[in-house]
């Protein structure tokens, strides 16, 4: 499982020209889903997002997750993570899971940053979104479940 993490002041999600989720400070997880992803990669991806220390704290030092801001998330279901572009102009995405199973693990994902006691909002499984990021910082990172990177 991959996850393009950004920290953000605000974002929202729009489906046919329709917002369909939104949030304010917190973290947008661009979420894709390989064909090897189990409950295992689920459960930790999702702990570590919930307690990356990225937010600043009264000293401006990057000490607080998005749990001690009592911040939100906005989880947008993204394939393309999986995209292999090493060979030819056309990216393969063979690694990435089949329809089924990514959608799926995808919302044990968001369940999962639920249970951990964040505020989720979702993009639209499957369908063409428009994402407004307000990136701050810029803070951006790459995360992998297997470790890959």
């Amino acid at each position: 499982m991959r996850a393009v993490v950004q920290k953000v002041s605000s974002s929202s999600v729009a489906v046919d020209n329709q917002v369909v989720g939104k949030i304010d400070k917190g973290l947008v997880v661009l979420l894709g889903v390989g064909h090897n992803d189990t409950e295992k990669d689920v459960n930790y991806l999702a702990e570590k997002i919930a307690g990356l220390r990225i937010f600043e704290d009264e000293n401006d030092k990057l000490n607080l997750s998005v749990l001690d801001i009592g911040g939100e998330v906005l989880v947008v279901s993204q394939f393309t993570l999986y995209g292999d572009c090493r060979r030819g102009r056309r990216p393969s995405f063979s690694s990435a899971a089949p329809l089924a199973e990514a959608k799926e693990l995808y919302h044990k994902f968001v369940s999962k940053l639920k249970e951990l006691g964040l505020e989720v909002a979702t993009g639209k499984f499957q369908e063409h979104m428009v994402v407004n990021i307000v990136n701050d910082g810029p803070v951006t990172l790459l995360l992998d479940s297997k470790k890959e990177f």
